[in-house]
């Protein structure tokens, strides 16, 4: 096949044969990850049935009941010799030819197969590919670039300089445990912009190599003409599922500006005190500080946990682009990370460089309950960071980098991804999401209380009956309030 005859869809299975496999990687560019809010260590795949691929001109089908059909323009590859246990280099000649791909699918499917993808991704029609494929021997990968359209504005723009992992090493993995064979497909992964479509709406994918073009590929969205048959699971749509459809990182709630400002102004003691009262009397992390005297913290979680060192798996997950690198080089404006380090001292979790590049990020803050190293640094920095101790040692001496994005133990804390996290001199507090609003009210109306109080027992006062304020001064509280906020 040359490149200037750029085969058609029609001829594609009389050269290779219908594709056996149609495979495609979870997360490969790295605009996606950013949205997904997590770097992948290395590719992670899933099938899709091959009854779902279909060509250009032909309609994707949104089954009835279902809102959230997601559209990902793909680079697919094709492969064309039979590959087993090849290595990168070798890689790219097994590869046929290369063509634009739409991975669709229907989020509201996603839950009932466990993150196979096997019903929201499988439907027949979600996988349309062509028009046109180009000999993969007349391109460079290194050339190659995706435009997404959706009702004729553009919504993808992507080049291969964004792969987080290169074509070839996909095709060499993929081989050392799976044989390759002829017609076998493979969706590279989508770039950012990828979202829902609704009926009616028109998707076109083109890839491009230089001045080579696959042509756009056009399919047109339109609804089912029949309910889904009930004895199997059924659409199920939840606003976590909506997040992910629409192309943000599910279910890491993020505070909203007022509700940061006001936590900003509260004290860790007054927040302690109230979530008592409320039966949470786990919520304070033992034993950290703040680096830098005088700083305050407010964001949101992003978890990071660290094992005890064991050899054998420092050596498989600690070296590289490791759990700790990928948690700071993806964390958002607004998140804490906060690591679990088992309140072990012995060796820094963190230093001032991968903490510059957290502050570059936006990131809120930093809290981990083992060491820290490059302390001074750390202090000018200017980001707040709440530690256990210091300590010179890189973190391979005690520690292994293991996984982000999950519940963690820190300081005798549990922390979930996405709780809500306030830190001053007097140490850091974890909040549930949900309890924020009514907690903060209270909070406001305590340390109000406290101020009256304080000036008070600062004219002579006696704090009994005062402290707390008792029946004899709650008239006059309720005056000096009403002056007090009228000045505010």
């Amino acid at each position: 096949m040359s490149a200037e005859l750029r085969v058609d869809g029609p001829q594609v299975q009389q050269r290779w044969g219908a594709p056996g496999k149609v495979i495609a990687v979870h997360v490969n560019y790295a605009s996606r990850a950013r949205e997904r809010g997590r770097v992948p260590e290395h590719p992670s795949y899933f099938l899709k049935a091959p009854t779902s691929v279909s060509a250009s001109g032909q309609t994707i089908v949104r089954p009835r009941g279902c809102e959230l059909l997601g559209f990902e323009g793909e680079i697919v590859l094709v492969i064309g010799r039979r590959a087993r246990r090849v290595s990168p280099g070798e890689a790219w000649d097994h590869v046929a030819a290369v063509t634009a791909g739409n991975d669709a699918g229907v989020y509201d499917l996603r839950y009932a197969d466990a993150g196979s993808n096997l019903r929201s991704k499988s439907g027949d029609g979600f996988t349309p590919v062509g028009p046109r494929y180009l000999d993969a021997r007349s391109v460079d990968p290194a050339d190659l670039h995706i435009t997404t359209w959706v009702n004729g504005v553009v919504v993808q723009d992507a080049g291969a300089d964004e792969f987080l992992f290169p074509l070839a090493q996909i095709v060499a993995d993929l081989s050392r445990l799976s044989t390759l064979e002829p017609g076998d497909l493979i969706l590279t992964g989508t770039p950012a912009g990828a979202s829902v479509v609704s009926p009616g709406d028109v998707v076109e994918v083109e890839v491009t190599a230089g001045p080579l073009s696959t042509g756009r590929l056009v399919n047109e969205v339109v609804e089912g003409d029949h309910e889904l048959d009930p004895w199997g699971a059924m659409p199920r749509q939840d606003p976590s599922v909506r997040a992910a459809a629409f192309g943000g990182a599910p279910a890491r709630p993020a505070l909203d500006d007022d509700l940061r400002r006001r936590l900003s102004r509260v004290s860790t003691a007054t927040l302690a005190s109230l979530l008592r009262k409320r039966g949470q009397s786990h919520v304070t992390i033992d034993g950290v500080a703040p680096v830098t005297p005088g700083m305050r913290m407010v964001g949101t979680a992003r978890t990071l946990r660290y094992l005890p060192l064991r050899e054998d798996q420092f050596a498989l997950k600690g070296g590289g682009f490791n759990a700790q690198k990928r948690a700071v080089d993806s964390i958002a404006p607004g998140e804490i990370l906060v690591m679990d380090a088992r309140q072990q001292s012995q060796a820094g979790t963190i230093g001032d460089i991968l903490a510059l590049r957290a502050q570059v990020r936006g990131a809120a803050g930093v809290v981990t309950d083992g060491a820290v190293r490059d302390r001074d640094a750390l202090a000018d920095l200017g980001l707040p960071v709440f530690a256990a101790a210091a300590h010179p040692a890189v973190l391979g001496r005690v520690h292994v980098p293991w996984d982000l994005d999950v519940p963690i133990a820190c300081g005798n804390v549990l922390v979930e991804p996405g709780d809500v996290v306030v830190g001053d001199g007097d140490g850091v507090v974890v909040i549930a999401p949900q309890l924020v609003p009514a907690l903060l009210a209270d909070a406001e109306q305590q340390e109000l209380e406290e101020l009256f109080i304080a000036e008070q027992v600062a004219a002579g006062a006696s704090v009994d009956g005062l402290y707390p304020i008792g029946p004899s001064w709650r008239d006059r509280f309720d005056s000096w309030r009403a002056q007090h906020e009228g000045d505010r």
